[in-house]
């Protein structure tokens, strides 16, 4: 009870302080948050129904409140989608993978949610691959999606395979499970889902990549950025981090980003 009341009055100060006009206009150009959120990865965000939720939800509902803004959720089932909107003044904030290649068009906060070795690959029945060795060959190909990170990560990582990419998530496994492609990349929590899918179907041993996801603010607007920096710590020592993971059923998944 003594937690969940401090975590309350942290939340409460940040809102009470408030941002000034400036932040908030930066924050918030149409007068409400809009949060994109990515369903397509549950670590991110989900849609039940026509019900989105998730911890980008929760998280950006809170940082909304904080700041004295009603919020606007915006789904997105596909990552390239979300990211090409980034300069357009469709989204305030969203919750993607920090990655090198996305600094030039979004600011990061520190990252919030994390997890050692979570990107790996799920290989077809009769696949002899047991690691990201075995895989990483002359003539593979990983099936990712196009702006994801997996996709990017893989680009920049490989030796000798080569990177497919997709659409979506779907036209992803599709590829593996028709054969186009060796193997399908993305995080543990959905590739363990997908393999449910596919009898005889497995991830690999191994991993390519841990996992940091962030809140990303369009390139442009410091002031926002900067406050958004400020309440995601201040979410992380109340323990509204935690409580969106434990919401979201994500415990042994992803944890607070340190």
């Amino acid at each position: 009870m003594r937690a969940s009341i401090v975590a309350v009055l942290v939340l409460a100060g940040c809102a009470a302080t408030g941002p000034s006009q400036e932040t908030k206009t930066q924050l918030a150009p149409t007068g409400t948050l809009r949060v994109a959120v990515l369903t397509s990865n549950p670590i991110i965000g989900t849609r039940t129904g026509g019900e989105v939720g998730g911890t980008t939800v929760t998280l950006g509902r809170n940082l909304a409140a904080s700041a004295g803004l009603g919020a606007q959720i915006l789904d997105y089932a596909a990552i390239n989608r979300l990211m090409e909107d980034a300069g357009k003044n469709v989204w305030d904030v969203a919750v993607v993978a920090i990655d090198p290649a996305r600094t030039a068009i979004v600011d990061f906060a520190p990252a919030h949610l994390s997890a050692d070795g979570f990107l790996t690959v799920l290989v077809p029945p009769g696949s002899g691959a047991r690691t990201m060795a075995d895989i990483d060959q002359p003539g593979k190909k990983i099936a990712a999606v196009r702006g994801a990170a997996p996709l990017m990560i893989l680009q920049r990582t490989l030796k000798n395979a080569t990177v497919l990419p997709a659409e979506n998530e779907n036209a992803a496994f599709a590829s593996m499970q028709q054969g186009q492609a060796d193997g399908y990349a993305q995080n543990r929590f959905m590739l363990r889902a997908r393999a449910a899918t596919l009898p005889g179907s497995r991830l690999l041993d191994d991993s390519f990549a841990g996992l940091q996801l962030a809140f990303a603010v369009p390139k442009g607007r410091p002031a926002a950025a900067g406050y958004v920096a400020k309440w995601v710590e201040e979410a992380k020592a109340s323990g509204a981090v935690q409580r969106a993971i434990d919401a979201a059923a994500l415990q042994g998944e992803v944890s607070v980003a340190k």
